[in-house]
C-alpha cells in the first residue's frame, strides 16, 4: 500500500509536470520544502515501486501507474472540498488545508458516497476537474480573462490560482464561479480592465486577470 508521504510525492510531482510531462527532483524539493537527499531517496523508492522513471541528472517521470495514483489522490482532494463547500458550507477559500488530511483515507467506499452525495459532480468549487473513479481526468481548455477587449461578455468557470489569499480577494469584490462578467475597457499602458458583473463596476490589475478562467457567451 502506498504510503501518505509516497502520495504527497505523487501528487506534487503530478501537479509539476501537468505541462511538460516531466519534472526536476530540485522542483520537487523546492514544492515539498524537503532537502534534496531526502527526495532523492524517495524519487528512487517510488521508482523501484513503478510509479515514477528515475535515472540521475535527468527530469523525473510519472509511470502511467504513477499518474493514475497521482489522479485518485487528486480525485480526493478536489471531491473533499467540493463537500465541504457544498454541504458543510465552508468557503472556497477554507476547505484546502482540510482537504489535505482527507485525501489519504485509504476507502474507495467513503470517497464513492462522498461522490454520489455530491450528484457526481465533474469540477471542484475553484472549477477544476474532478478525475473519474478510474482515474481519468477531463481536461477543458480555457482562455485567461486578461487575453480579452472592450465588449467581451464571458462567464466565469474557473481560477488557475487557489491561493486562499487570492480567494479572500475574490469574496470582497463578490467575485465567484458563474458570474457573468462584460469587460467595459482595458488601459493599454498597464493593462488594468475594468469590468462589469452583477450591476456593479470593478477595476482589476493583470495580476487578477491572468488567474481568471473565462468561456465566451
Amino acid at each position: 500500500m502506498i504510503s501518505f508521504t509516497e502520495e504527497n510525492y505523487l501528487k506534487a510531482a503530478y501537479t509539476l509536470s501537468e505541462k511538460s510531462g516531466e519534472v526536476s527532483v530540485n522542483e520537487l524539493s523546492k514544492m515539498l520544502n524537503i532537502k534534496m537527499p531526502t527526495v532523492n531517496s524517495m524519487v528512487k523508492k517510488l521508482s523501484e515501486k513503478g510509479y515514477l522513471i528515475y535515472q540521475s541528472y535527468k527530469p523525473v517521470q510519472l509511470t502511467e501507474k504513477g499518474e493514475k495514483a497521482a489522479l485518485l489522490i487528486i480525485r480526493k482532494h478536489r471531491l473533499t472540498e467540493m463537500f465541504l463547500v457544498e454541504k458543510m458550507g465552508f468557503g472556497w477559500e477554507e476547505v484546502h488545508e482540510v482537504a489535505e488530511q482527507i485525501e489519504h483515507i485509504k476507502s474507495p467506499k467513503f470517497f464513492a458516497k462522498m461522490d454520489e452525495l455530491l450528484d457526481y459532480p465533474t469540477v471542484d468549487p475553484h472549477g477544476s476537474p474532478i478525475p473519474d473513479a478510474s482515474g481519468k481526468i477531463r481536461w477543458k481548455t480555457y482562455e485567461t480573462l486578461d487575453k480579452f477587449n472592450e465588449g467581451d461578455k464571458l462567464k466565469l468557470v474557473a481560477v488557475n490560482n487557489s491561493n486562499d489569499d487570492f480567494l479572500r480577494y475574490l469574496n470582497s469584490k463578490s467575485i465567484t464561479l458563474d458570474i457573468q462578467i462584460e469587460v467595459i475597457s482595458r488601459e493599454e499602458f498597464d493593462q488594468n480592465m475594468t469590468v462589469h458583473f452583477n450591476g456593479k463596476t470593478e477595476v482589476l490589475s493583470p495580476k487578477v486577470t491572468e488567474k481568471l478562467l473565462v468561456e465566451k457567451l
